[in-house]
């Protein structure tokens, strides 16, 4: 073959290296784990509050808009993927490539809709439905948390891996919280609702459920907004392709920091090379839908089934952590006392975790972009440049949960819409990418184009309700 010219853009940044496609390793178990890092940051207030509270009002008629957006976002997740893997680069790079700023643009949409610790006083609410105590203590219990958060992930020789293994125990906990539900709590007419809520019975749209509502759930089921773009850093950091010659995330205190090329690669579409991406392609598929799909679907299923087992019917349920205080008291009151507990405390658990992954999915997204595109040439390594933006969000929360600010209507209104935003334009510049900046053998094609042009319809039309919808919320309109 002549000698290769990379295709990936360099009007903006340095043109990427040629290297060869890494072989994929003999035993793939080893690198299973960035799709349940995926899951487990995502497994939040919408599998434990927003997807129980739709079956506690109208029933399990909707579950099947869980399996449309899960599937949505695998096709969407698998396109990030997808550039990472044949370049080394996360897709921020990648549309950084296109336009300087892209990549800034999508960190400061980020920051803003998780800027507020919103997760951790969550999980600390949670907890003072175990311990009793009063509403005035959920502050200072969600400042010991956001502090254990910073810790966590400034500490850890290597960050990835840390994440993984909290994120691993927070699953196993959901899955024990399950299995104890199957046996206990979710009765036999729940499995035939559930049945019938994906085939006979399925509804859109559902008669008392608001529109944007419904739209919202299915958009955000399993993960959303920047979570999905994280992908890019959490398979690198795996070592999954070309990612396994970028150095991992590491603590600079207690890791060993390399000095990292701030762009990518790219291989040669040698007969060689085109075999290994088949073999990669295939098992990041397989990862992705095994872990990230099956547990997403699986975790909304069985906790709507528990909570249309437990409250469906009862008036006065709020979509809201109320609901999870209303449903641990149910659980008491019908199974046992010992039940309510623990379903508080895994509760409280799986929120916490996820709060530390969405402080870590922040800073990756934030650091990657300003080393990568803004201090390429100064000394300053990302690792640095992490540690400083992970405590900054710790520092920033801890202040506004010192000084006892409730969150304001304009910052709640741009954390709904920033997500569907952000969605419906990166689905836009995926389509630009993975079609300009990759060889012809690897880019995006056929059905996995479909997919994307379905993503920027579906979330496009979610933007454009949302923003009606939150605009009159702001100015009184009706």
């Amino acid at each position: 073959m002549a000698e290769f010219t990379p295709t990936v853009p360099a009007r903006v940044l340095p043109s990427v290296t040629v290297r060869d496609l890494p072989e994929p390793p003999s035993s793939r178990w080893r690198i299973i784990g960035p799709g349940l890092v995926g899951a487990g940051v995502g497994l939040a207030s919408g599998e434990f509050i927003l997807w129980p509270y739709i079956a506690s009002q109208v029933g399990l008629v909707f579950v099947w808009g869980a399996a449309i957006g899960i599937i949505t976002q695998w096709f969407l997740n698998m396109e990030i993927e997808r550039y990472t893997l044949a370049t080394g680069e996360t897709a921020l790079t990648g549309f950084s490539r296109m336009w300087r700023h892209w990549g800034l643009v999508f960190v400061l949409m980020t920051l803003c809709s998780n800027l507020w610790p919103g997760w951790v006083t969550t999980s600390a609410t949670m907890v003072t439905y175990l311990t009793g105590s009063g509403a005035g203590s959920v502050r200072w219990i969600a400042i010991g948390m956001l502090v254990v958060i910073a810790l966590g992930l400034t500490l850890a020789p290597v960050i990835y891996t840390a994440l993984e293994r909290v994120i691993f125990v927070k699953i196993a906990l959901v899955a024990t919280l399950i299995v104890v539900a199957l046996l206990f709590a979710i009765n036999a007419e729940s499995w035939a609702e559930l049945g019938r809520g994906l085939t006979v019975e399925a509804r859109f749209p559902v008669p008392d459920l608001e529109f944007a509502v419904l739209m919202g759930a299915i958009a955000y089921a399993g993960a959303g907004g920047g979570q999905n773009l994280c992908q890019s850093n959490w398979i690198r950091d795996k070592g999954f392709g070309m990612g396994l010659y970028v150095p991992r995330l590491v603590s600079p205190v207690t890791g060993h920091e390399e000095a990292a090329a701030s762009t990518g690669f790219q291989f040669a579409p040698t007969k060689e090379n085109l075999a290994r991406w088949r073999q990669w392609w295939r098992f990041a598929n397989v990862e992705q839908a095994s872990t990230f799909a099956v547990v997403s679907f699986v975790t909304i299923a069985l906790m709507s089934m528990l909570a249309y087992s437990t409250v469906f019917g009862r008036s006065g349920l709020a979509n809201s952590i109320e609901f999870l205080r209303v449903e641990g008291q149910v659980l008491q009151d019908v199974v046992a006392p010992w039940f309510g507990v623990l379903f508080w405390v895994i509760g409280a658990l799986a929120l916490f975790a996820s709060a530390m992954g969405i402080v870590d999915y922040t800073s990756r997204l934030a650091s990657d972009t300003i080393k990568t595109v803004y201090l390429r040439d100064r000394a300053v390594s990302v690792n640095r440049v992490y540690f400083l933006v992970v405590w900054a969000l710790a520092l920033v929360g801890i202040t506004i949960l010192l000084v006892g600010f409730d969150q304001p209507l304009i910052l709640l209104v741009f954390s709904a819409s920033f997500a569907a935003v952000m969605m419906f334009v990166y689905s836009i510049l995926l389509i630009i990418l993975n079609r300009r900046a990759l060889p012809d053998a690897i880019k995006v094609r056929s059905y996995r184009l479909g997919s994307l042009v379905w993503s920027v319809a579906f979330f496009g039309t979610l933007t454009v309700l949302t923003v009606i919808q939150q605009a009159q919320n702001l100015f009184g309109g009706s």
